[in-house]
């Protein structure tokens, strides 16, 4: 069980990681900083369901969190 609760924390970081370095929020470099010019953006089609994903492994990355630091 501790062994699982390993490789499900190291595998939802890594796949967070890359999940977050996937998306793309402008095409500068100022856009990685904050200065996008768009004022309302709406996430649509592969976007969304990008961002959908990328909440979950959060979610299950800092459950296995929790549950790690209580097992100990």
């Amino acid at each position: 069980m501790e062994f699982t609760l390993k490789i499900i924390t190291i595998g939802s970081a890594a796949l967070l990681i890359l999940l977050i370095l996937v998306q793309q929020r402008g095409a500068s470099l100022g856009a990685g900083f904050g200065a996008s010019s768009e004022l309302i953006t709406t996430r649509r089609g592969t976007d969304k369901t990008l961002h959908e994903i990328t909440v979950i492994v959060a979610v299950v990355f800092v459950v296995s969190l929790i549950v790690g630091l209580i097992r100990a």
